[in-house]
């Protein structure tokens, strides 16, 4: 892959991240190399399997996984009960929920996934 390819997937993931966030009144995790480190995997399961698989759950079998759908960003319990394993989208009430719905480009790129 590019390093502009890889960029452009990233900067994909992240204004999706930033809106879905904004649209469902939920916010990223107070430490910003969460938020980082999870849309970086978003972004690299985009690239390597066509789909923001969740980055934070061990898979037999990616492939299957990404056609099933389910744990594909924003996964089902996300959608339909608002819990996301991966901490990206953290209720107000959570006590890790910080007050940010936008990542900096510095966080996002500080971080290592």
């Amino acid at each position: 892959m590019t390093e502009a390819k890889n960029q452009k997937t990233l900067e994909a993931m992240k204004n999706f991240a930033e809106q879905y966030a904004k649209r469902t009144g939920t916010y990223f995790c107070a430490e910003p190399s969460v938020t980082a480190v999870v849309i970086q995997g978003l972004a690299r399961h985009k690239e390597e399997l066509g789909s923001p698989l969740c980055p934070c759950r061990h898979y037999e079998d990616k492939e299957a996984e990404v056609k099933d759908t389910f744990w594909n960003c924003p996964c089902v319990p996300m959608r339909e009960r608002k819990e996301c394993h991966c901490m990206l989208f953290i209720t107000p009430d959570n006590e890790f929920a910080g007050e940010q719905q936008e990542i900096s480009w510095e966080d996002l790129n500080s971080a290592t996934y």
